[in-house]
């Protein structure tokens, strides 16, 4: 008998790619069913998954009463960094193994930070507006990034990328993580000198019990008024609130926001969405052609890997 491969959702490349990738990955008795659509119902999930042996997922959440109804499953493959959005307290406790693909967007996510970065130091928002209202530059005079105190918390493999960006681009690069790595080219100090010292501070840390809301009104209050914000990471790890009074308050200077409490589309209640000097884009920072092709491959490495009984990526 086959083993069946069910990918759930979308994952940002077409069928006809997606079988081709894997004829080059996967065994030939694999039975592969792509679904090039969200689901997004719990009842949709478990239709899509419940005889599946095998499931490639993105972002959607996959909690206990997902996974309860699919009795066959033995992996689950998820094509994104973070597995925040899956129940592995369920998966650990029925020996469902979980991997993800970690590194699949490391360039695109490191590129628009540096790319947020220039849009508030150069207020290419506010330059796009006066020149289609036959405005001139008066007023819009901006900053370089080169000789900025640059701040990484959360300095992981994205969090390095960026840091090695940053360097390119002349600026002072200073780096937190829990764990100090050994002869790194970057200098590692504590999560609050970076607050208080920086022009720059790029988030790039897990969402955690720990981490959630780390970045609020008193952490925030640390900041330079100088200071710009950039979230790439997790949007629960700040406290939008907090965030939006700061810079509503001129308490800092900016900020560039790719994800939020919620996936988009975001309610007209967030507060972010009426902040002032905020540059905020729907969650795009891994979506790039290239990063969706390399995630694919490595959420099918991580099947054919389980299947010849060497694991890898396993949360």
């Amino acid at each position: 008998m086959s083993l069946k491969l069910v990918i759930a959702e979308t994952i940002g490349i077409d069928e006809k790619t997606l079988n081709e990738l894997a004829k080059d990955i996967l065994p030939q008795d694999v039975e592969i069913k792509y679904y090039n659509s969200l689901a997004d119902s719990d009842e949709e999930k478990i239709k899509r998954c419940k005889d599946a042996d095998a499931v490639i997922i993105a972002n959607k959440p996959y909690r206990e009463n997902v996974l309860k109804a699919c009795s066959n499953l033995k992996i689950l493959s998820v094509a994104f960094t973070g597995v925040d959005h899956v129940d592995m307290d369920y998966c650990h406790e029925h020996d469902i193994l979980v991997s993800n693909c970690s590194g699949y967007a490391n360039e695109a996510v490191s590129e628009l930070v540096i790319g947020m970065c220039i849009s508030l130091y150069r207020k290419l928002a506010e330059c796009g507006m006066a020149t289609k209202n036959h405005e001139t530059s008066n007023g819009l005079r901006g900053l370089e990034l080169c000789r900025k105190k640059f701040g990484i918390i959360g300095a992981g493999a994205i969090g390095l990328k960026v840091a090695k960006l940053a360097k390119a681009f002349g600026c002072e690069v200073y780096c937190y993580r829990r764990h100090i790595p050994e002869n790194s080219e970057f200098k590692f100090v504590d999560m609050d000198t970076i607050l208080k010292e920086c022009d720059i501070i790029s988030l790039h840390m897990p969402l955690t019990k720990e981490t959630t809301c780390m970045i609020n009104a008193e952490k925030i209050a640390l900041m330079k008024k100088n200071a710009i914000l950039i979230n790439t990471a997790r949007g629960k790890v700040i406290d939008t609130q907090a965030l939006a009074d700061a810079l509503n308050k001129g308490k800092i200077a900016g900020a560039g926001i790719d994800v939020f409490d919620t996936e988009p589309p975001i309610g007209a209640e967030n507060p972010l969405l009426t902040a002032k000097n905020i540059v905020l884009s729907p969650h795009i920072g891994f979506d790039t052609q290239e990063a969706m092709q390399k995630r694919a491959i490595i959420a099918l490495e991580n099947i054919a890997k389980w299947i010849e009984g060497k694991p890898q990526n396993i949360m």
